[in-house]
């Protein structure tokens, strides 16, 4: 998608990620850390149903299943904090930068 910029109609803009950047960061992170009890449910089914193949299949079921969980309760909040940093970014944060006059503008909604 190209943008011009309002003020001189140039269409070399960058547009500055940063609110995309964090909220991907501390989406990733919130959903790891809200997926602990979730992941510790999950460990205790994967061992239940790894105790068909012994002692050893407990244990690598459990720790399997809790650490499946963590990753991708992360991918989650990862992915929802970025789509909420993009949409700060293009209309809130004003962080598209016309390279050529240094206009920095929102996008319209």
């Amino acid at each position: 998608m190209s943008f011009q910029c309002p003020c001189c109609n140039s269409r070399k803009v960058a547009s500055l990620r940063t609110a995309m950047t964090v909220g991907a960061i501390v989406g990733s992170i919130g959903g790891a850390a809200r997926s602990a009890n979730p992941a510790f449910a999950g460990s205790q089914m994967g061992a239940t149903f790894d105790a068909i193949a012994g002692p050893s299949g407990i244990i690598i079921g459990t720790v399997f299943s809790a650490i499946l969980g963590r990753l991708v309760a992360g991918v989650r909040g990862c992915a929802l904090g970025a789509q909420l940093g993009e949409n700060l970014d293009r209309h809130v944060l004003a962080n598209n930068l016309c390279l050529v006059c240094g206009h920095r503008f929102n996008l319209p909604t």
